[in-house]
């Protein structure tokens, strides 16, 4: 999973775990912020009635009587005043029970004495709590709105702000590691961050892909020159060989150690001739420019090693569309790469065995050729290293120099083909080249 797919997750997660919350103290919150509100109010209507005393006089509210009452149309709420023996002044709220005209309601009265004229007076300013609840739903309602108003704010810019964050991240994996060809043939350039980590990471990668460069180009020059150079000394050697073996003084026994060393010289000689193909085509010292029709060309490879093929009686199967052609291509690599294929499964595939040829067009675009054989098979835990050079099979325990796939591979590469191996102990073997669309082409 992306960097920047959990970090919304866990955004996303967090503020939804803080709404969960949220709404199981909501009531509380509610209720709590409705009785606050209360009391303030009935505060504030205490010191009304204060004001008005000291304005107008106690007989403003009294009128001669020794006691005042009043209450609204719904008895929601009510003012009492009347004289009491108490000396203290009081000023207390609480919830309490009171009846008016026969009905007892619970109010939330505001209870506070004073001082008029050396007489003691107590004043009740009352709500009833019913008509408090009234504004809990309301409230809560609104504060829910509003809340998730604010959390889908908050995810949408923290969304944003993850993106631009881990945006230099994603341009360091596009421009550094996916879909990049080796040995990078492109300067890699820099990120443009102010993030110190990604600028770390950015260079590092930078300077970790400047070695690898560097010692890739080191290992093809070595390769190069080595082999070439031994082209020399080896062509001297078979010359002077094949000179003596015409000596007339050579008896059986020298011509017999001639003969061996000769065969010594000559596989000396096909490994570095082959590690110089692979060298010229890591360094594309070949020209793509080729048109190869599929079919006739694998048919006609197929005929050249009919010879061998009956040998073992190997039943050959070539299952191929005959309108694809190949593009921009070269053919005698091409020739190689399915010459060493179709040659590794003739040699590892058991007598009356069968060699199958198929192909496959791609939804995409994309072409797969499929080259499967009957043979023992290769196990699991070689077939990481089947393409590295000098890396030999026991399948059947024959022997190679081990370069015929790395040369195969090279091949692959230099086509910008992919190719995969699939096997089964004592059922066979399948090798799968993938063709990219551009160099595939479908006639009509």
């Amino acid at each position: 999973m992306k960097l920047a797919t959990k970090l919304i997750l866990f955004i996303s997660g967090s503020k939804l775990i803080i709404v969960g919350l949220f709404i199981l103290v909501l009531p509380f919150l509610v209720r709590e912020i409705a009785s606050e509100y209360t009391n303030y109010m009935l505060q504030m209507q205490r010191t009304e009635v204060m004001r008005t005393i000291q304005k107008n006089g106690l007989d403003y509210y009294l009128q001669g009587e020794t006691d005042y009452g009043s209450y609204t149309m719904l008895k929601e709420e009510y003012i009492a005043l009347e004289q009491t023996d108490h000396s203290s002044i009081q000023d207390t709220i609480r919830e309490a029970k009171r009846v008016i005209e026969g009905d007892t309601l619970n109010y939330r009265i505001l209870s506070y004495v004073f001082t008029n004229q050396g007489k003691h007076y107590l004043l009740e300013i009352g709500k009833t709590t019913a008509s408090i609840d009234h504004y809990n739903k309301p409230l809560q309602r609104v504060t829910l709105y509003a809340l998730i108003f604010l959390i889908a704010l908050t995810v949408l810019v923290d969304i944003l702000f993850t993106r631009i964050l881990v945006k230099p991240l994603a341009l360091i994996i596009s421009t550094k590691l996916q879909n990049r060809k080796f040995p990078f043939r492109q300067k890699p350039e820099m990120i443009k961050t102010s993030t110190t980590d990604f600028k770390y990471l950015d260079e590092s990668l930078v300077l970790l892909m400047q070695q690898i460069n560097e010692a890739f180009e080191k290992e093809r020059e070595f390769t190069a020159n080595a082999s070439h150079e031994f082209m020399t000394p080896i062509s001297i050697l078979q010359s002077k060989m094949e000179n003596l073996l015409r000596e007339e003084t050579l008896d059986e026994k020298g011509t017999v150690r001639v003969v061996e060393m000769m065969r010594t010289l000559d596989r000396l000689k096909r490994i570095s001739s082959s590690l110089l193909l692979i060298s010229r085509i890591d360094n594309e010292q070949y020209t793509k420019k080729d048109t190869v029709p599929v079919l006739p060309f694998i048919t006609d490879l197929v005929q050249e090693m009919a010879v061998k093929l009956e040998e073992k009686e190997i039943k050959t199967t070539i299952t191929l569309d005959s309108n694809i052609q190949f593009v921009q291509v070269n053919a005698d690599l091409l020739f190689q790469l399915f010459y060493n294929m179709l040659h590794n499964a003739l040699k590892f595939t058991v007598d009356h065995g069968e060699i199958r040829i198929e192909d496959t067009y791609l939804t995409d675009g994309n072409y797969e050729i499929r080259i499967s054989d009957t043979g023992k098979g290769i196990e699991v835990d070689q077939l990481p290293f089947i393409f590295d050079r000098f890396k030999k099979s026991n399948r059947t325990g024959q022997s190679g120099f081990g370069l015929g796939l790395a040369i195969v591979k090279s091949i692959a590469t230099y086509h910008d083909m992919q190719i995969h191996v699939y096997s089964k102990i004592n059922a066979g073997t399948t090798f799968v080249l993938t063709w990219a669309a551009a160099n595939v082409k479908k006639n009509s």
